[in-house]
């Protein structure tokens, strides 16, 4: 998949590990769909490639010295002129104590270091379509930390912050947004209500409007901030 002009997919890599820059750069370079256009070491320096380059994805390092991950995606996220960028969130552990704040900042989602490279290949790919980049487990581990920071109202009870923006969704809206925050792909949402993908496609893409989510991955965290869906664990 290429831009709409149908240019490679424009990638910056955030990390202070220079080998690690390297290894992705090689990775990520040897795709005929993608190209790494700019390489940071820390934060601050990813905010300033970021404007600079109009990356598509940014590949971006939770940890970092100085500004770190998350404070530099919630800049990037935060700038008008960047609303078309996406954020992969790199971590050491597939599941880390700064994920769910990662999400809340704008981060399209997150991706172990210890991942195939099929993986990372294809993690850059689902962001730039602006699906959700949320594994099984990784839905899981978020689930578990909203459990863990007392996240999310109770079932039934929406937090009066979402409240309002919630009423402004469908019946047909809420459903949708419950089974995305299931982790359900538009095609097997659409099997599930007997409508086609396209129409999916639409309610998301409405439902994100009304919400105010640059992507799934906020819509996910908002189905669990506003009490629509109640964090559970097996």
């Amino acid at each position: 998949m290429t831009t709409h002009e149908g240019t490679p997919i424009r990638v910056l890599l955030a990390d202070d590990q220079a080998l690690l820059r390297s290894a992705f750069k090689v990775l990520v370079n040897s795709e005929p769909d993608m190209e790494v256009v700019a390489e940071a070491a820390d934060g601050a320096e990813a905010v300033a490639l970021a404007r600079a380059t109009k990356a598509d994805v940014v590949l971006m390092d939770i940890r970092m010295p100085g500004t770190d991950g998350l404070a530099a995606t919630r800049l990037i996220t935060a700038d008008p002129e960047l609303s078309d960028v996406r954020i992969v969130m790199l971590t050491t552990f597939e599941v880390d104590e700064y994920v769910v704040q990662s999400l809340r900042a704008g981060a399209s989602g997150f991706l172990g270091k210890g991942a195939e490279p099929e993986e990372l290949l294809g993690a850059i790919r689902v962001a730039h379509a602006g699906e959700a980049l949320l594994s099984p487990a990784a839905t899981k581990g978020l689930i578990a930390t909203f459990l863990a920071q007392g996240g999310g109202a109770d079932a039934g009870q929406e937090a009066p912050a979402y409240s309002e923006r919630l009423s402004a969704l469908t019946a047909r809206e809420r459903e949708v947004l419950v089974l995305v925050a299931g982790g359900h792909s538009n095609d097997e949402i659409a099997e599930r209500l007997d409508v086609s993908p396209l129409t999916v496609k639409t309610h998301v893409n409405r439902t994100m409007a009304k919400l105010g989510a640059r992507d799934r991955a906020q819509l996910v965290v908002t189905a669990y901030e506003s009490g629509l869906v109640r964090p559970r664990v097996e």
